[in-house]
């Protein structure tokens, strides 16, 4: 199934999370690996929409607060590279609305 095109993506998400450096779990080196930084966060969210959004999700499970999906993907980056993704979003029960959770580098598969 695909999420809809309309998802919730919160700019706070990206500026104060995802781009920001971490002591633990810090994403932001990754992402600027890509060409990502708070410099242009608009173009991240723009690619989220564009290139993750359009691929199909996967239920991963249900919570208190609603339906959890995965979708994989690779994203196309500002300096030409491709990051394989893993992002997650919730389909909220209250609202109904869908969004944005968090991403990071998808997991390599061992042969």
């Amino acid at each position: 199934m695909k999420l809809p095109q309309d998802s919730i993506i919160r700019d706070e998400k990206l500026t104060q999370y995802l781009l920001v450096p971490k002591i633990r779990n810090d994403k932001s080196r990754w992402l600027k690996i890509g060409g990502y930084s708070l410099n242009n966060w608009e173009r991240l969210q723009m690619d989220i929409r564009s290139q993750v959004l359009t691929k199909e999700a996967t239920f991963i499970e249900t919570n208190e607060y609603g339906n959890i999906y995965q979708i994989n993907s690779i994203i196309k980056t500002p300096n030409y590279k491709e990051l394989h993704v893993t992002s997650i979003w919730m389909k909220e029960k209250l609202s109904n609305k869908t969004k944005f959770i968090t991403m990071y580098p998808t997991k390599k598969e061992k042969k």
